[in-house]
């Protein structure tokens, strides 16, 4: 399979905040690594999809957890018809044909598997394949992109310190009350007006972070409300639906949410 299957055809909407297209930009042209750090569902990925679409870059993303070995990274041997062979990973076909690659929470992926990417992120910018014995020097066009959430920063979950310095990084958050409101109504279709109840309610569940709450409302949990609420839910069951149940299991947090949701009709 081509790397040219993961071209993206479409513009992926991206609704800037900043100066974080410039930024990259810049990162891209001297082919500096780039990391994305920011809550869950604030648009990290949608930045990364959108920036390969505006450079004309094939993407692959690659989604981190705990199990992954750096065979999944890289690749392996495989038992085929014929014989052994080698097949590669998503990271090493980006670096050899010259794609960015995104790993998505990259702390999710056991330290010891995310030190393959120091050779890439500095002068060098190859890729050891010691099981094959060979060494793969990266495409003029290939970059490497991560992202995380230093929400859930811990002594065992966290970046080590030798690779956060080899990163340019963008710090990502929940867009402005009237920007989420405008993405909210092109994402899912909602009028503005509701666009903007669903802004207020995370808003105030944004206010509980800290206080009987890891994360509050996202704006991905906004669009998928607003969604509902296109397909005709009423905003109490909608915000209950897409928003409430899934960010807490904790009655009395429930009930404070939906006395938000009210207070927001």
């Amino acid at each position: 399979m081509s790397l040219e299957t993961y071209r993206l055809t479409e513009e992926p909407r991206y609704h800037p905040s900043a100066d974080e297209i410039a930024l990259y930009e810049a990162a891209y042209e001297m082919r500096l690594p780039v990391m994305l750090k920011g809550p869950t569902g604030c648009g990290k990925t949608r930045f990364v999809e959108h920036m390969a679409w505006k450079l004309g870059k094939p993407l692959v993303t690659v989604a981190c957890h705990e199990d992954m070995t750096a065979s999944d990274f890289v690749g392996r041997y495989l038992l085929g018809a014929e014989g052994t062979y080698w097949q590669d990973g998503p990271l090493t076909r980006a670096v050899r044909e010259g794609g960015i690659c995104y790993l998505d929470e990259i702390v999710e992926a056991r330290q010891d598997t995310t030190v393959i990417i120091h050779a890439l992120t500095d002068d060098r910018r190859i890729l050891p394949l010691e099981k094959k014995g060979e060494l793969v020097r990266a495409h003029p066009d290939f970059q490497l992109v991560i992202s995380y959430n230093p929400g859930y920063q811990s002594v065992l979950k966290d970046l080590k310190e030798s690779t956060k310095q080899r990163f340019c990084a963008l710090d990502f958050d929940y867009p402005a009350a009237t920007i989420e409101a405008n993405i909210i109504a092109s994402e899912s279709g909602l009028n503005p007006q509701d666009a903007e109840r669903l802004t207020r309610i995370a808003g105030k569940s944004r206010n509980l972070r800290g206080k009987g709450l890891d994360e509050g409302a996202s704006t991905r949990m906004l669009i998928h409300a607003g969604r509902l609420m296109v397909a005709g839910l009423p905003i109490t069951q909608a915000c209950k639906f897409a928003v409430i149940t899934p960010i807490t299991d904790d009655p009395e947090m429930r009930s404070t949410l939906s006395a938000a949701v009210d207070a927001c009709i």
